[in-house]
């Protein structure tokens, strides 16, 4: 195999020799050259006759993979009463540190306020701080005839997706009528409609009535969210993408009737997307119900299920209906955040942290186990976000002319999953004591090696803003 190469000046050659290279459609032994920020070759290995490299890293016995792509992220997120614990400086370290090279994290309009507004405010949590590269996507809470003009701006500028809720009534929560007009103006610019499916309004109602029966405790976060509330959302989220013609992607799916709503539209032939979070694959119901107050550790929406449902979860891995593992990764502290929320539930910050377990969890509980195949893993967390956001082939893949986002990974490896061995800015582990096998030897980021064993030797305000494309699927 011959390769030929056009150095400028003095750009920096790196070679990974003797890895397998793992894409979301191939699997085979390869050396990859990168020459300053991009692959610029794929040769048999030692095939490259003649050619020197300046950093050569040999990956024999080890896989060659594109970088995560986390497409669901909330660095320094106000929520609650409090904020985030990870900003963009120690979410993206953390993100690298678990083979994550790209985040697309939620920039927040403010009631009232408009979508520039909240974008710019999002540019500046993450310029001079974010270490991987990383893109938004805007959360409408006002849709009106000025902030549905604005979207075409933010979609020239590359923020190509758009989330909306229909939950949080009085905080996030839109209407039927605001997310079909932004549905039909998202066709219309080739754009990308997220939504938070469940319905807000009656969960409201079942909360209050919850707390009036004394019922506070953690695990009343999940009974009195039940998963009809998330199909319904769901089914609606769906029916009005199919009247206003335009594609959706259905955020942190959990339960079981949800996916059957996602299947029977994919199923029509409806561009019908959804993703599922490690949460929901390897925690459930039995966390929240832990003794005392350790169950809001716990507490993220949608809530954690009955263990029983994660079977389901998995086989809409198995079988696309689910395309993506996304985190949701917002950490609040369990002292300080978490404690706001001693009596009653319903005052517990929603979330947890995520970021960097994605990779191990994935690796350690899907393809050890047979569930998802090393190419499966691939595409769940890394080609299919690039391809569903507008990044491939720039991101999301190893081949001439991508990024040279690479993540050498040992499957082998084992790792402690710990507040002590975690890099995420918080004081507790959902996985705390768990050992995983697979975990990453070297990152690179755009053909910088900024993790190498576990050193940290990339800086903050090195990751850029990636302009991302329309939506093209």
């Amino acid at each position: 195999m011959g390769v030929s190469f056009v150095t400028e000046g003095s750009v920096m050659r790196t070679l990974i020799k003797n890895g397998t290279v793992v894409t979301a459609v191939d699997t085979f032994a390869g050396d990859v050259w990168i020459e300053g920020e991009k692959i610029v070759a794929l040769t048999a290995p030692g095939a490259a006759h003649g050619m020197t490299a300046d950093k050569t890293i040999d990956a024999t016995g080890k896989y060659v993979m594109p970088g995560g792509i986390d497409a669901h992220t909330h660095m320094d997120m106000p929520f609650g009463g409090t904020t985030s614990s990870d900003d963009f400086e120690t979410g993206t370290i953390a993100a690298a540190h678990g083979g994550t090279t790209t985040l697309v994290d939620f920039a927040i309009q403010t009631k009232g306020s408009s979508l520039r507004q909240g974008l710019d405010t999002w540019y500046g949590k993450a310029e001079g701080k974010a270490a991987i590269d990383y893109g938004f996507h805007m959360i409408f809470t006002d849709v009106n005839p000025t902030t549905l003009d604005e979207m075409s701006g933010l979609v020239r500028e590359g923020v190509t997706s758009f989330k909306m809720f229909m939950a949080y009534p009085g905080v996030l929560y839109v209407d039927d009528g605001q997310i079909f007009r932004a549905m039909q103006k998202a066709r219309d610019l080739g754009a990308l409609i997220c939504m938070h499916a469940e319905n807000g309004i009656a969960l409201d109602v079942l909360i209050e009535q919850a707390i009036a029966r004394g019922e506070t405790a953690p695990k009343y976060h999940s009974l009195s969210r039940p998963q009809i509330a998330e199909a319904e959302g769901t089914h609606r989220a769906l029916a009005l993408a199919e009247m206003a013609g335009a594609p959706v992607y259905i955020v942190h799916l959990s339960a079981p009737r949800a996916l059957d709503k996602v299947v029977e539209a994919r199923d029509r032939g409806l561009p019908a997307y959804a993703e599922t979070c490690p949460q929901y694959l390897f925690l459930s119901l039995d966390d929240l119900a832990r003794d005392g107050f350790e169950g809001a550790k716990y507490v993220c929406t949608p809530p954690l299920r009955p263990k029983e449902m994660q079977e389901d979860i998995w086989r809409g891995l198995k079988t696309n209906d689910l395309q993506v593992v996304s985190t949701d990764h917002c950490p609040f502290c369990f002292k300080g955040q978490k404690e706001l929320g001693r009596d009653s539930f319903a005052k517990i910050p929603n979330g947890m942290p995520g970021v960097e377990t994605r990779m191990y969890l994935l690796w350690d509980g899907g393809v050890r186990t047979g569930r998802i195949s090393m190419n499966r893993f691939v595409e769940i967390t890394s080609t299919a976000p690039a391809k569903i956001f507008g990044m491939y082939p720039r991101k999301g893949t190893i081949a001439p002319g991508a990024d040279a986002d690479v993540v050498v990974w040992d499957g082998e490896k084992e790792h402690l999953l710990s507040e002590k061995t975690l890099h995420m800015r918080v004081d507790y582990s959902p996985y705390e004591g768990q050992k995983v096998r697979g975990a990453a030897t070297q990152v690179f980021s755009r053909g910088e090696l900024i993790v190498d064993e576990g050193q940290w030797l990339g800086k903050k305000g090195r990751g850029k803003f990636f302009k991302r494309n329309t939506f093209s699927l």
